[in-house]
């Protein structure tokens, strides 16, 4: 995935301490899920992932902004440490990915 940080970076690590190498880490996960369009988003014009982070040891959520200008590119918008919820919903996600 084509993400370009030039925008965001900044602003995730000053409100939530999360480095754009660990939204990569998260944006990278092979198990990673990708919510687009963003279901919480009051725009309706970002995409919400949710992948794990191994630096971090943390699952991220890490919004995405599809670019104009790049059809397959995005811009990095935030990032920030998953509540239980969002938790819950990646490892339950992945859980069912698992054979028995």
């Amino acid at each position: 995935m084509d993400v370009d940080w030039s925008h965001g970076a900044e602003h995730m690590w000053q409100r939530h301490g999360v480095t754009v190498e660990q939204a990569n880490e998260a944006i990278a996960d092979v198990d990673a899920l990708l919510f687009d369009p963003d279901p919480k988003s009051r725009s309706g014009t970002s995409a919400r992932l949710l992948g794990y982070s191994p630096s971090r040891g943390r699952v991220l959520v890490v919004i995405l902004v599809h670019r104009q200008d790049q059809p397959t590119g995005w811009w990095g918008a935030n990032g920030w440490d998953a509540n239980s919820t969002d938790t819950a919903t990646y490892r339950k996600e992945n859980a069912d990915d698992e054979p028995s």
